[in-house]
């Protein structure tokens, strides 16, 4: 059974559209796969529940058949950062409410794929980030790095924080957020010579759900 943990350098830079690539290509070579998204912010009122679309795509993309529960246990409605929502609503993000729906997804799958929230930094709590929760479970991390002016920057003090937890980046991953521009090539020359970790592979710009759903050929298995 293997572990990763998925985390971008901000916001909106496309963590699952890579977590779903990621699990499509783990379930095409035969694994038993698993997605889980500990905490969502942003999430719809349905009439089954509080539900985030992320954690519906992780649901789907799942070899295996879960339900929402075991995918997504802490999800907020306001799209805010989540120490600031489960504060005013009562809810505290325990590392322990985090751990066992991890240790409940190993016991089911081979291959269970992490998604983060926001960047790495990202509060859980008045005292506790994600990072920290991260380095608890010792997880190997992938970092996606949504492509566009500044994220050199962005991906290099990323990458340099998980490895100053003495985490593993197993890997990182180009995700072409915008149709490619002028400098496109330079900058993805620039990551791959500045990011000291396995490159998975680009997945180029998507403007459709559907051809997200097949982006798991642009990517290779982390090691």
């Amino acid at each position: 059974m293997t572990r990763w943990f998925i985390t971008g350098t901000d916001t909106e830079v496309g963590k699952t559209v890579a977590s779903g690539a990621l699990l499509q290509a783990a379930s095409a070579a035969g694994l038993r796969t698993a997605g889980y998204k500990p905490v969502a912010s942003g999430c719809d009122i349905t009439p089954a529940g509080i539900r985030n679309s992320d954690a519906l795509a992780l649901q789907r993309y799942s070899s295996l058949e879960l339900r929402y529960e075991q995918v997504n246990p802490l999800a907020f409605v306001e799209p805010t950062s989540p120490h600031i929502i489960s504060a005013e609503e009562g809810r505290p993000i325990e590392f322990a409410t985090l751990s066992a729906g991890l240790r409940a997804l190993e016991q089911q799958a081979e291959w269970v794929l992490v998604e983060g929230a926001g960047g790495w930094f990202t509060p859980l709590s008045e005292t506790q980030t994600y990072a920290d929760w991260v380095e608890a479970e010792q997880l190997p991390v992938i970092l996606v790095v949504g492509v566009k002016l500044g994220c050199i920057n962005h991906a290099m003090l990323t990458a340099e924080a998980v490895k100053a937890r003495g985490l593993r980046l197993a890997g990182w991953i180009a995700n072409d957020i915008q149709p490619p521009g002028k400098r496109h090539a330079e900058y993805m020359a620039s990551l791959r010579q500045r990011i000291d970790a396995p490159f998975l592979g680009e997945i180029p710009y998507l403007s459709s759900e559907a051809q997200q759903a097949e982006c798991g050929r642009y990517l290779t298995l982390p090691q």
